[in-house]
Formats: structure tokens, C-alpha cells, sequence
């Protein structure tokens, strides 16, 4: 069991002698010395010179030991999340100004051992953000991570939601002319304190300007340790990134393969005499316990093939992507043990790595290395500091995220899948984009319109019967633009069968199937991938799917860019460029107040 806040500043002096959790530990724990402070009594008047005497005798320690901080997924959760993203296994957890005093408590207890400290990040710490942070281009979180001490972190796949233009201003700074709140958006909102950037370093190994093949960012970062002991850090970006994020937001880079751009790096960190190397990746695997955070049962995933291809020169990885939260050690490719973690997300976890170096080799040894999932709790005194940040931006937020849209008929609007994969939340959002005016090109209007799972983050909730604008953002959080275009019915064919075919088949997680307005069809889940939708079942306004006909569409700029593993999408012609989708919703929710869910028969499961 992982020690919470309270109890490490109740057991601060034994915690500071190396008293973790043994059943959480990863691998052995760590050896400690001898109390310089019992080699002889003051009284004595030769006690200076006894000391020195000891001291002497005393042999020089074989290992040094670093330790290791490291967050991900954090997703601009400032506030503590809710629901069961706001704890870990029923434990309220997260929240930046308690991960804040996390992490300063665990810095301390290394302090006291003479252990140096780093704090790094494996990626998608902005985007996908709640108001708080969107609201200010995530700027909030990027000044609040800084003032925490991380030190570098990976990119990720979210840090491209509004373009790698964008993700360059969160490292550098400067303030966007967005027109002073415009979209709900406002950079800079306090004259007084301008955007300066993030103070650690963002790190892009397999990032690369197409053009030029120079990386986004510096692709990896060496930190140097008082006692001269080297460590790099890789910072890798998921290879699957231009098909998961909007297509505008990467043009001009190319992704290449983590694994072989990592082991391109390690003769090159090797001649600068670097012989400790760990990969912050932005990418990762799925237990099969998601409770056991400190244990990798039955793990699967990208993780697992990455982990075999690496360099058995790179001594741990630190992951991300997933979601999930695991520990341990995984054999490499010359099948000895090396450290794979991940902390969950939105700051709920913190990895707590004990870097074991050689002193006679300057290497990790990973016999002696120790690493910890630790709980985030918020039984400890929050971050003045963080506190403060937070505080400040939620009353600059106020009048945006209180601004009342609507009203339910009903507590909420669930996103929760029926057995066909349908929701009712989903086919809110879908009518909300078909009946959206900005998509109407040349007076003609979409029939059709489609909605990713993936895209829908929380149920529409309300205060009694009341829906703010900040509780819409919740639900769709990504201010994605709609975007109107022409679909054959053969291509919306080809596009219904993507659902349950190619990244989206078999062998992934889970169907990610559209939610639709517009349309109804039935699929079997018996029937081979590219053969699940029953034939002669599609129909739009109720009439049967014609293959030469031309039907325009809605979606959002995503998905017309092909993402989310919907390539049909990318051939579309005609495309028109409309509104935000957080301000379709909005709209409609207005126009139809109250609004009560309707039925969940568009989609049906037959043969």
C-alpha cells in the first residue's frame, strides 16, 4: 500500500532512512550506510580526530542514488477531477496544488538522504483540458507545472491539439491575439503577467520537420548530477500522432518509429560519455488489472513490443498514452529486467523512481534500482503557490464557465453505449452538428452527421436542471471546427465498415463507432471485419443508402482529416469549413430548452 500524505509527514525521518513500501517494490530495495553521527561521543576530547579516523576507514559507496519524479497524462486537470477520474481505487486523488506538496515532500525525503532529484513527464500534459485551462490556450497548467519543478517532458499526441505553431508558444511564450476572449478563449488574461513559457524542457526525438529532418524540439536532454553522474532523457512521441489529432495541427512534420529513433540516439549519448539512459515515451500498454498500479499483470499493448525492441542500453521507460497505471520490470531484448511505469493521469499519481548508478561504471544498475506508484491524496496541505495560480484563473474563468445554455428534462445526459454502441449523449452532440447553420454551403444543408466516441470526454450534467456553459466544455473539450462535405454511398459504406476494420478491428480495445444523425443502419458483430453492416440496412431520412448518390455530411475537422482511423472520411469533396462544435452544442442546447434525451434507435444490432 502506497503511504499517503499524512503518514510521510508523520514517518518523515523514517521515510528519509528508505522505509517505501516493500510490497510495492519493483525490484530490491536500496542498501543504506552507516550514521556518521555514531562513529564517537563530542564529551570525548579527541572526538574530531576519532571521526576523521572513521572516516577514513570507512569505504567509499559502490552505488549513488538518483531519484526519479515522473507524472502523465496530466491533461490540464488543475482541479482535482470528478467522478472515478478523480481518484485511484476509491481514493480521492489528484489535483495540482496537492501533487504540488507531493511532490516537494518527496524531494525532501531523497534531500535528507543526499540523493538528487529530477522531475520529468511522458507526455499529454495540456490538451484535452478542462475551461480552467483551456479557457487560457492551457497556459494555467504550463505555468503551474513550472512552478512545480518538472524539468523535461515528452510531447504528446494532445500537446498538438492546436497545432505544433501553438506547442512551440507553450515552450517559448508570448501572448496570441485571440481578440480578448474570443471563441471562449483568452490568452494572457492578465496584462500584468504575460505568458512566459514553460521553464522545463519539452523533448521531440521522433519528431520531425519534413523538410528539413531537424526535430520539433531537442530530442533529448542529459542532466548532470552534483556528483558527476550522467543521465539522459528521450523524449519520444507516439508514432500513431497525424491520425489521432487534427491534420492541420501536424503539416510539415513526419513521426517516425520510436523504437528505431531511440536506438539511433544511444551510440550518440555513448561518445558523450552518457552511459544511463531513460525514455520518456508517449505511448503505452494495458494491464489486465488497472488496480494493481504498482504491478503489471497480463500487460499488453504498444508498451510490450516497444519495451522488446529497445536498446538494452536504455535502462527504463517511462510511459504514458493509455491511461493506466503500472510497475515493473520487463525483460529487453537481451532478456534482462528493466523498470516500465506509468502514473495513470491527471496528476493522480506520481512514479517515484530510485535510480540505482554504479559508481564504478556510471551505468543504472538495475538489480538495485527501486520505483514506486505513489497516491496522490489530498490529505496534505495544498501548495500556497499552486493554490494561489488556481485561485486566479478561476475567477477570470467565472463568467465563461457559468454562463447558463439550457436546461435537461432529465439529471443528465449519459454517454454510456447501448448494446449497439449508440449513446444518448452522442446522438445530442450529432443532431447539435447537423442542425448547425455555419456548415450550410450554397444553400445546401447536411443529411447526415457523425460524431467519434473518443471525441465525447464526460455525460452532460446539470445543476438542478441547469446547464452552464463550462459543463458543455466538459463534454467536448477539444474546440474542434465542423466541417461540411460530400460523401458518396459508396464511401459512407466504406465508412460505416472502418468502424469494426483496420485500427479500429478486431485486435483494438474496442469498436470506436460513430455517433450518428441522419442515418440508420444495423451491423453484425458475427460478420468478418469490411462485412459488418448488414446489407440493404443503411438508410438516410428514411430512405435506402443509393451508391452513386452524393449526400453531404457534417463531422468535425478531425475526423475529416481522416482521424480516429476513418481514412473514407479524407476523401470527401466539397468541404466547407463552419463554427466550433462546443458552440453547435451550446446553440442547440439553448434552442431546444428543456431538452430531453431521445430514444437510442439509430444504430441496431441484427444479422
Amino acid at each position: 500500500m502506497a503511504l499517503t500524505g499524512r503518514d510521510r509527514a508523520r514517518l518523515g525521518g523514517r521515510r528519509a532512512a528508505g522505509l517505501l513500501a516493500a510490497g510495492t517494490a519493483v525490484v530490491l530495495a536500496l542498501a543504506t550506510g552507516g550514521s556518521l553521527s555514531q562513529a564517537g561521543a563530542a564529551t570525548q576530547p579527541d572526538a574530531a580526530a576519532q571521526a576523521t579516523a572513521v572516516e577514513a576507514k570507512k569505504p567509499k559507496p559502490t552505488h549513488s542514488q538518483i531519484q526519479l519524479l515522473a507524472i502523465n497524462d496530466f491533461h490540464g486537470n488543475l482541479e482535482p477531477a470528478t467522478g472515478s477520474g478523480g481518484n485511484i481505487n476509491g481514493i480521492p486523488a489528484g489535483g495540482a496544488a496537492y501533487l504540488a506538496t507531493h511532490l516537494k515532500e518527496l524531494r525532501a525525503a531523497a534531500a535528507a538522504k543526499g540523493q538528487d532529484s529530477v522531475t520529468v513527464a511522458a507526455g499529454d500534459l495540456i490538451g484535452a483540458s478542462p475551461l480552467l485551462s483551456a479557457a487560457f490556450h492551457d497556459e494555467p497548467t504550463v505555468e503551474a507545472l513550472s512552478g512545480m519543478g518538472l524539468e523535461a517532458a515528452s510531447v504528446g499526441n494532445h500537446e498538438f491539439d492546436e497545432g505544433w505553431h501553438e506547442l512551440l508558444r507553450m515552450q517559448t511564450g508570448g501572448c496570441l491575439p485571440d481578440g480578448d476572449g474570443q471563441n471562449n478563449q483568452n490568452s494572457c488574461p492578465d496584462p500584468k503577467h504575460p505568458f512566459t513559457g514553460a521553464k522545463y524542457k519539452y523533448l521531440s526525438a521522433n519528431v520531425f520537420f519534413t523538410n528539413t529532418q531537424k526535430t520539433l524540439f531537442a530530442p533529448y536532454t542529459i542532466k548532470t548530477f552534483k556528483d558527476g553522474k550522467k543521465v539522459a532523457f528521450i523524449g519520444m512521441t507516439l508514432e500513431n500522432t497525424p491520425n489521432i489529432v487534427t491534420k492541420s495541427g501536424v503539416e510539415g512534420l513526419t513521426f517516425k518509429n520510436e523504437v528505431a529513433t531511440a536506438n539511433a540516439l544511444v551510440p550518440e549519448l555513448k561518445k558523450k560519455g552518457v552511459k544511463s539512459i531513460v525514455v520518456l515515451l508517449h505511448e503505452g500498454g494495458f494491464p489486465a488489472d488497472p488496480k494493481a498500479y504498482n504491478s503489471c499483470p497480463g500487460i499488453s499493448g504498444p508498451i510490450v513490443d516497444i519495451n522488446a525492441g529497445l536498446d538494452p542500453e536504455i535502462d527504463a521507460i517511462i510511459s504514458g498514452h493509455t491511461h493506466q497505471a503500472y510497475n515493473c520490470s520487463l525483460p529487453d531484448k537481451a532478456g534482462k529486467p528493466r523498470l516500465v511505469t506509468s502514473a495513470s493521469s491527471f496528476g493522480r499519481l506520481v512514479t517515484e523512481v530510485r535510480l540505482s548508478i554504479d559508481n564504478a561504471t556510471g551505468d543504472v544498475d538495475r538489480t538495485n534500482t527501486l520505483a514506486q506508484n505513489q497516491v496522490v491524496t489530498q490529505d496534505v496541505v495544498q501548495d500556497p503557490k499552486t493554490a494561489k495560480l488556481i485561485a486566479k484563473y478561476k475567477a477570470l474563468v467565472a463568467p465563461i464557465e457559468n454562463k447558463v445554455i439550457g436546461h435537461l428534462g432529465t439529471p443528465s445526459v449519459v454517454r454510456t453505449n447501448d448494446d449497439s454502441l449508440e449513446s444518448p449523449l452522442g446522438n445530442l452532440i450529432a443532431d447539435a452538428q447537423l442542425a448547425d447553420p455555419s456548415v450550410v454551403s450554397g444553400g445546401k444543408a447536411p443529411v447526415v452527421a457523425f460524431m467519434n466516441p473518443g471525441g465525447i470526454r464526460a455525460d452532460l450534467a446539470s445543476n438542478g436542471g441547469a446547464v452552464t456553459f463550462g459543463q458543455a466544455f466538459t463534454v467536448q473539450p477539444f474546440n474542434n471546427f465542423l466541417v461540411s462535405m460530400d460523401m458518396t454511398g459508396t464511401q459512407l459504406k466504406a465508412l460505416l465498415e472502418q468502424q469494426f476494420s483496420g485500427v479500429n478491428g478486431p485486435d483494438a480495445p474496442k469498436y470506436k463507432v460513430l455517433q450518428v444523425a441522419g442515418i440508420t443502419y444495423t451491423w453484425n458483430p458475427a460478420a468478418a471485419a469490411g462485412s459488418k453492416i448488414v446489407a440493404g440496412s443503411i438508410k438516410i431520412a428514411g430512405q435506402p443508402l443509393v451508391d452513386g448518390t452524393s449526400y453531404r455530411i457534417v463531422t468535425n475537422n478531425f475526423l475529416s482529416d481522416g482521424g480516429d482511423g476513418f481514412p473514407a472520411f479524407a476523401t470527401a469533396t466539397n468541404k466547407v469549413f463552419g463554427g466550433l462544435d462546443i458552440d453547435a452544442f451550446a446553440n442547440y442546447l439553448s434552442a431546444h430548452d428543456p431538452y430531453t434525451p431521445v430514444a437510442t434507435d439509430r444504430i441496431s444490432v441484427g444479422s
